[in-house]
Parts: C-alpha cells; sequence; structure tokens
C-alpha cells in the first residue's frame, strides 16, 4: 500500500512538471483545436440556460445524437421560464427517443429551482446545487458561460489523459475519480484559454483520441503519449470491474376497447418513470402467451370470454446500458372497457395517444404494427 500511495505522488508529481513546462501539452491540444473544433450551436454564446440544456443533453448521449434534439428542445423551450410552466408531461414528450430519462425530470425540477433562485447560479457551487447536475457538468458550465478555472472531466478527458500520461489508475473508483481530477486541473491554463482548453481536450477525445481505431499516425500529441510509445493503447482508461448486464422479460398488451386504447404511466423508481406505456407484465424468465393468459397477473377482465388475443411478437431485445429488455407484444381487443386493472388507466384514442411520451421500446413497436 506504501509503494502505491508513493507511486501515485511520484507520478502526480511529473505530471504536474510536464504541465508547467512550456504548458506544451495544453498548448498543442489548443492549437488542435483551433484548426479542429467542432461548430456546435451552444458553443456560439455564454447564456448559462443555453449551456446548461446542451450538457444535460450530452449527458451519456453522443452528439450527432443529441444536436436535433437540442434544436427541438431549445425551440419548445427557449429559457428557463417556458420550461417551469411547462408540466412534467410535456417535457418528457420532447424528450422521447433521448433515453435518461430521468435527466428530463431532473431539468424540469432545477427549472424551478433556477425560477425560486431568481435566475441562473453564477458560482460552481450553486451550479453544483442544481438538480441533476454533478461535478462535470457544474464544471463546464462554469468555464463555458463564465469563464471560471475549473476543469471538465468525461470520457473524452479520461481516456485522452490515460492514454498520452499512461495512468493506470481505475477510472471507476473514487480514488481514480479524484486522481484524475486533481490531473485535470493541474493541466487546466489560466484565464480566457482555460474555456477553450476545456472545450479542446474533449474535442480531441472525440475526434481524434477515440475508443476505437484512434488517429494515432496523424495525432499532434504521439511523441509524448505513453501508450502510443508503448503499444498500449487500447489498454485504456483502466477499469477496475465489468459491467454486469441484467435481463428483464417484458410482456406487453396493446389493449383496445370502444374505439380507444389502454396506456398506463410507469411510476416508482424504475426505467422510464414518468412515461407511458401499455398494459405490461413482467416475468423472471421466459413465459408463452398460452402460460401468461393463464397466469393470475392478467386481470379477469382481460380474459373475458369476447377477448380477442393476437401475438404481434416475440424476443424482440432492446439494450439499456445495463440491462437488456426481451419483450413480447400482443393485441388484446375487447367489446367494453374493463373497470379494474389494479393500477390507474388511462384510456385515449390511438390519435390522443401520439401526444403522450412513450419509451423508445414502445414507439419502435407502435410503428412496426402501425398502432397509434
Amino acid at each position: 500500500m506504501l509503494f502505491t500511495v508513493s507511486k501515485q505522488l511520484i507520478l502526480y508529481c511529473l505530471y504536474a512538471l510536464t504541465a508547467m513546462e512550456d504548458n506544451n501539452f495544453a498548448g498543442r491540444l489548443l492549437a488542435w483545436y483551433h484548426e479542429n473544433r467542432r461548430n456546435l450551436p451552444w458553443r456560439n454564446t455564454h447564456d448559462p440556460y443555453i449551456i446548461w440544456i446542451s450538457e444535460i443533453i450530452l449527458q451519456q448521449t453522443r452528439v450527432a445524437q443529441g444536436y436535433d434534439y437540442f434544436l427541438r428542445f431549445m425551440e419548445r423551450f427557449p429559457d428557463a421560464d417556458a420550461l417551469v410552466s411547462a408540466t412534467e408531461d410535456e417535457v418528457l414528450r420532447c424528450w422521447q427517443g433521448l433515453g435518461y430519462y430521468s435527466r428530463a425530470r431532473n431539468l424540469h425540477a432545477a427549472a424551478h429551482q433556477i425560477a425560486e433562485q431568481g435566475g441562473f447560479p453564477k458560482t460552481y457551487e450553486g451550479i453544483r446545487n442544481l438538480k441533476g447536475v454533478g461535478d462535470y457538468t457544474a464544471a463546464a458550465i462554469a468555464s463555458f458561460a463564465y469563464g471560471l478555472p475549473h476543469a471538465v472531466v468525461d470520457g473524452n478527458v479520461y481516456r485522452v489523459l490515460s492514454r498520452f500520461f499512461g495512468v493506470e489508475e481505475p477510472i471507476d473508483t473514487g480514488g481514480g475519480k479524484k486522481y484524475f481530477a486533481s490531473l485535470a486541473q493541474a493541466l487546466l491554463p489560466e484565464g480566457r484559454e482555460s474555456a477553450d482548453y476545456n472545450q479542446a481536450v474533449m474535442d480531441f477525445g472525440a475526434l481524434q483520441c477515440v475508443p476505437n481505431s484512434p488517429r494515432c499516425i496523424d495525432c499532434p500529441l504521439s511523441d509524448g503519449c505513453v501508450a502510443y510509445r508503448d503499444g498500449r493503447v487500447s489498454e485504456f482508461p483502466v477499469k477496475s470491474r465489468t459491467l454486469k448486464v441484467k435481463e428483464r422479460y417484458l410482456h406487453y398488451m396493446y389493449i383496445e376497447a370502444e374505439g380507444e386504447i389502454a396506456l398506463f404511466k410507469r411510476e416508482g423508481n424504475d426505467i422510464w418513470r414518468g412515461l407511458y406505456e401499455p398494459f405490461l407484465i413482467e416475468t423472471n424468465g421466459p413465459c408463452g402467451v398460452e402460460e401468461l393468459w393463464a397466469g393470475t397477473e392478467v386481470p379477469e377482465a382481460l380474459r373475458a370470454g369476447d377477448a380477442v388475443l393476437t401475438f404481434l411478437c416475440g424476443g424482440v431485445r432492446h439494450q439499456l446500458t445495463h440491462r437488456t429488455l426481451i419483450c413480447d407484444f400482443c393485441k388484446v381487443e375487447l367489446k367494453a372497457k374493463p373497470q379494474d386493472f389494479g393500477r390507474p388507466v388511462c384510456w385515449v384514442s390511438p390519435h390522443e395517444a401520439a401526444g403522450f411520451a412513450v419509451p423508445r421500446l414502445i414507439a419502435m413497436l407502435f410503428e412496426k404494427f402501425g398502432l397509434c
């Protein structure tokens, strides 16, 4: 243990010296950035609201995927007042398909915080106290909106720094995160260049030092990169554990009666909270339609003699970060609406259903079978 601590201290001192030596690392990154920077709408402003929206959208989301969502979100909610005035359902509907829906709920809650405070906070601590804002997002907003000297550390930064300096500290541990945060802060230039440097290191990781097949041959930092020198580029960044993926078996029933369909709002702390979906039964493993239909999870009203059950598809796989969803989809046609599902139900016309926020999986199923 003593050896490990000493090694860390020695490495940190070497990194700090490298950073101070003519600001070589930062200087070359900035030169690369001025030639290769991405022209993104949230970079042409210092408005903290716009920067905040972009940063929340880009959490766990690639720029190519989040770009159009950002434009639509800003058109619908151009300022914090518009976001405060909206309902949570409206915010979720605008977010539909982007995933990680807690981000949208947190945005809505944080907009209320901003309104109560009389405006967007202007300090790192104030920004960090907003709902859904972590260390990285607070540093990004503080840097890009106000020019405050806070280094950003995201997946791109972990990759660039770990490869260049050969850092073997795992990025998925508390100690490793603190280590990289300290290193990133030590490398941050002073003054107005700090914001550009933060953008530069993230763009460098997104465009040049990418996860797979990085462009090492024409990399302006390759002559000082430890990972490239040692032929170990694919080994960085280091992680201490592998994410376990859990399989979940979902059985959806699209219920239609009297010209309307039944939608149910997801509650609790599970995935997709606040979104709508057809009637759902979840099992611990694969389950055939006949077995499921005969089980106690199906309300008696659905098993009435006039029910027409149509199996639409089965075994549809939908991948989330740490879950694989395996979905079966059926259609149930009834003459009359059941009175009791054991949970609140919303009966709407297929046309009205298009105005409800649903998970991407459900939207794909609806589209595949021409529903809603």
